[in-house]
């Protein structure tokens, strides 16, 4: 590479990267617009340590920056050629096989669905539903996280099928409200806001991205199939049935409430 190239590849990725950066910080000012009103109208008192806060923000900004960068020029990309790959073999198998690892593997390594389980485990034991030992705490937690895991990856198998057979999202989303609410009623009370929580802690950072771009990728190649109507939707099933894996869990654990 000559250096007229080097010199051209290297503004192109500096005008990118400030276009990014820039994009960034209009999009986290509202956030800083809003602690600022309340911190210095409302609550009328100095931050505790600006400087911190000053470095804790610019470190916000780059890792968001360099985050979504990465999103567009790595992940969304391999999503897409996964799903276009995966349509061209022809294996039906290999397709929801990977549907299902692709749901279950980022989900179950999700910082926040750790913590929440983790918390829930907590609460369980000084709730006296089970045990305050480090066993069954951890036995809990594991196990909540595994059943969301779960979950996520058959919810992301059906929203695949969906897409193959042009199933019409509006009935599987209400049918599965539908059976939330009927499962609610005899659930018990300690694991409902639980799991109505799972739901949100799914769609992590990683897995709304590939999970989108599988979507968008096999409704662009299937004949027939809109990538707008067709290609989205697989996270609606991933916050859906997560609820209603949890509740089914709590009702083996602790019984009909």
């Amino acid at each position: 590479m000559d250096k007229n190239a080097s010199f051209l590849l290297v503004k192109s990725l500096e005008q990118t990267f400030g276009a990014r950066l820039w994009s960034s910080v209009k999009d986290l000012l509202p956030i800083i617009l809003v602690i600022a009103f309340f911190q210095g109208v409302v609550l009328r008192q100095p931050l505790p340590d600006v400087l911190g806060v000053l470095e804790g923000g610019v470190l916000v900004v780059l890792g968001l920056t360099l985050f979504i960068q990465g999103l567009e020029m790595g992940l969304f990309p391999i999503g897409e050629q996964m799903a276009h790959a995966l349509a061209r073999k022809g294996s039906l198998f290999w397709l929801l096989t990977f549907s299902f690892a692709l749901g279950f593997s980022t989900t179950v390594a999700e910082p926040a669905l750790i913590a929440v389980s983790k918390e829930a485990s907590s609460v369980a034991a000084k709730g006296g539903l089970i045990g305050m030992d480090e066993g069954a705490m951890g036995s809990y937690a594991l196990g909540l996280r595994l059943s969301v895991a779960f979950s996520v990856g058959v919810s992301i198998l059906i929203g695949v099928l969906r897409i193959l057979k042009g199933w019409p999202v509006h009935y599987l989303i209400i049918g599965g409200y539908v059976l939330v609410m009927v499962m609610t009623v005899f659930a018990p009370e300690e694991i409902v806001g639980i799991a109505y929580d799972a739901g949100g802690v799914t769609t992590s950072t990683v897995t709304v991205p590939l999970v989108a771009a599988l979507g968008v990728g096999l409704a662009s190649i299937i004949k027939g199939r809109n990538p707008l109507i067709d290609g989205f939707g697989l996270i609606a099933f991933a916050s859906l049935l997560p609820m209603i894996a949890v509740i089914g869990y709590g009702l083996i654990i602790f019984g009909v409430g």
